[in-house]
């Protein structure tokens, strides 16, 4: 069967790997309709993602169809039906695993990432990890993981109605993150460099936008929280600017949320920490909850899939695609290899 498999030096190959012939108890065949690629996979492609193997086929946010279903598989997942996945690993023996919070997993293995993806026509996984999609469409289903990671961001700072919440970042995982707050009833500030992300943040919810690349943040901040900054920031870029932008806006007694990774040291005036009172918290993937919560929200059928949707390709498409991607970085929500 056809996959795609990426390296570290700018290379992509469509290769020939083997269908899964069999089925043990407790797995699932699933044939992959829609696979999408995500900051991780072009990070890869620029040789810039240390956790990736090398190369690796990539791919983890998916929509499928079930095709067979091995032994000791609940009866609620059956063949023809639309699904998603979880998915990471969750060892359950570290502390995360102990704690309940599996999602933090010390040993976790993304698909696509510390192991082989679903960038392929079929893939085989344990019943546990496959996910009903309930009224959504496959190609719906390609953007339920990127968006639960935003929604579990929003669960890790306790957003409730009564709060402020400024989130830097408008990709997928940011729009995830504007979309969760504004449902629990917060009044979200979407933050980004780019009109029009700014402009779709608005449609999914934002109350107010701000252009940090050309606007005073702190002014436009104080103007809308009367002095106060915002109760909660979300970052969801990964840039030590956007690091320092969180703590620096934070309101006394705010809560940081960080989901994006910093790929060089961030610098602080650390006194904020204890000044402010801060609750600093890091945000990692997603729980069961998440998912589903996800998945009840584009069942709404509110949500402009269209626009998050950039390009749908076919996977002889994916080189000259993931060129252009990293030539055009501002430009991309989501790219989805058709199989």
């Amino acid at each position: 069967m056809k996959a795609i498999q990426i390296s570290h030096s700018q290379e992509l190959h469509i290769i020939e790997v083997e269908k899964p012939a069999t089925l043990q108890a407790g797995e699932v065949l699933l044939k992959l309709q829609y696979v999408g690629f995500c900051g991780s996979d072009i990070n890869t492609f620029m040789g810039r993602n240390t956790m990736a193997l090398n190369p690796v086929i990539p791919g983890h946010e998916v929509g499928a169809v079930i095709e067979a279903v091995g032994s000791d598989v609940p009866k609620s997942l059956e063949p023809g039906m639309v699904v998603t996945l979880n998915p990471y690993t969750n060892c359950g023996k570290c502390a995360s695993c102990r704690n309940g919070r599996v999602n933090a997993c010390q040993n976790n293995e993304t698909l696509g990432v510390q192991r082989n993806g679903a960038m392929k026509e079929y893939i085989v996984m344990p019943w546990e990890k496959v996910i009903p999609a309930g009224l959504l469409t496959p190609k719906e289903c390609a953007l339920v993981e990127p968006m639960s990671v935003g929604f579990h961001a929003v669960s890790r700072a306790q957003v409730t109605d009564i709060d402020v919440v400024m989130v830097i970042g408008c990709g997928m995982v940011g729009m995830g993150a504007i979309v969760r707050s504004a449902l629990r009833g917060a009044t979200v500030v979407a933050a980004d460099i780019d009109d029009e992300k700014l402009a779709l943040a608005k449609q999914m919810g934002a109350s107010y936008t701000i252009n940090t690349k050309t606007e005073d943040v702190h002014q436009r901040l104080s103007e809308m929280t009367n002095g106060f900054g915002p109760d909660v920031v979300i970052e969801a870029v990964g840039s030590p600017a956007t690091y320092q932008m969180a703590v620096n806006e934070v309101s006394f007694t705010g809560r940081v949320t960080c989901i994006g990774y910093a790929k060089s040291e961030v610098s602080f005036q650390t006194k904020y920490f204890v000044q402010k009172e801060l609750d600093i918290r890091g945000s990692r993937n997603a729980m069961p909850q998440d998912f589903r919560a996800v998945i009840h929200y584009l069942e709404r059928r509110t949500c402009p899939i269209d626009k998050l949707i950039t390009k749908v390709i076919q996977p002889e498409e994916g080189l000259g695609t993931m060129r252009w991607w990293s030539q055009n970085p501002g430009k991309v929500f989501r790219i989805l290899v058709k199989f």
